[in-house]
């Protein structure tokens, strides 16, 4: 393979970008693992002033990603995530205002590998949100088991993530006055696996939890589609059937959370590595489906505002395909 080297004189600002890219992949990819690791060490070498303060703290602080979680404005505005965004670069765009006095769970679609988009522009305060949708708080929902990690839950919980939980999304929507946001990436471990440039395949219809909650807690549904999500790496083949998305596929059913075999480019170079390429994203949110209040919703309900999002996130995703680089003949599967 012919290896495709960065030239030298790339400016301080790309370089920076590209530092900040990859601090954030290497803590998606390692830091969970780092910091448990760094808590056993404390326990084997008995550094118990350390240890004993800290499973203290955690045993009353364990709801907390089920209870809103603890944001850091201050981690939100670390400079790193401003070069971060530029790096692909990352764009927010809003189609409708959102009202303030109700609450909203935005749909978040496509998984992609590493969920590049919720992040840049939910977490980090770099992407306009806050001018964009004035009066609204965003938290980003993830797996419950990434909060089980010691050390690791503070700083994920520092960026506005909480637990994905049932209690997590009804502590988010139940606020009164309204002004919260509940991100959801729908298809989730499984539409990982899917993730391939080019392709637009969803793992949305057999998810109706989140229709209950919305139904339950009146919160208004909104689709948002990340243009570029897929784009950012490439996948190892694994075709339906394959051993290998079987072997995937019950990895993810024993851990919760898929293993996607991925590869982009280097720090030094453009022909392999862990490094996302540097393309655009544009994250669309789309126009917010009224919901009403139902706190006992029936399966045909459910059903049928189930349909009405479906079809408004075909929608969006019509109408905004030919401004992104997706040809008209494309549609989602």
């Amino acid at each position: 393979m012919k290896i495709e080297f960065a030239p030298l004189n790339i400016p301080l600002e790309r370089r920076l970008q590209t530092a900040a890219t990859l601090q954030w992949v290497v803590s998606f990819l390692l830091l969970a693992q780092m910091c448990v690791g760094i808590f056993v060490l404390l326990i084997i070498y008995n550094y118990w002033f350390l240890y004993i303060p800290y499973l203290t703290w955690l045993f009353f602080d364990w709801q907390t990603p089920e209870q809103g979680g603890r944001r850091s404005n201050w981690v939100s505005n670390w400079t790193v995530w401003r070069y971060f965004k530029d790096y692909f670069p990352i764009h927010l765009r809003k189609t409708w205002d959102l009202d303030p006095s109700h609450n909203y769970i935005f749909g978040f679609h496509p998984h992609g590998i590493l969920v590049t988009g919720a992040f840049g522009n939910f977490c980090a305060n770099y992407a306009d949100f806050k001018e964009l949708f004035p009066g609204l708080t965003v938290y980003v929902h993830m797996l419950p088991c990434w909060f089980r990690c010691p050390l690791f839950r503070e700083y994920l919980m520092s960026s506005g993530a909480v637990s994905v939980s049932k209690e997590s999304l009804s502590y988010v929507l139940s606020q009164e006055g309204g002004g919260n946001i509940s991100v959801i990436v729908l298809g989730g471990a499984k539409e990982s696996l899917e993730a391939h440039p080019g392709k637009l395949t969803l793992f949305i219809r057999p998810r109706k939890g989140f229709i209950k909650i919305a139904l339950t807690h009146g919160a208004h549904l909104v689709p948002v589609f990340s243009f570029g999500e897929n784009d950012l790496f490439k996948q190892i083949s694994n075709p339906e059937g394959s051993w290998l998305r079987t072997v995937q596929e019950k990895l993810q059913k024993i851990m919760g959370f898929a293993l996607p075999l991925f590869y982009a480019r280097g720090i030094f170079q453009y022909s392999f590595g862990l490094l996302p390429y540097r393309k655009p994203i544009y994250t669309v949110v789309g126009r917010p489906i009224p919901v009403h209040q139902n706190l006992h919703p029936t399966p045909e309900q459910i059903e049928e505002l189930h349909q009405t999002y479906m079809e408004e996130l075909r929608k969006l995703f019509e109408e905004h395909k030919g401004k992104y680089g997706i040809p008209e003949h494309e549609t989602l599967i």
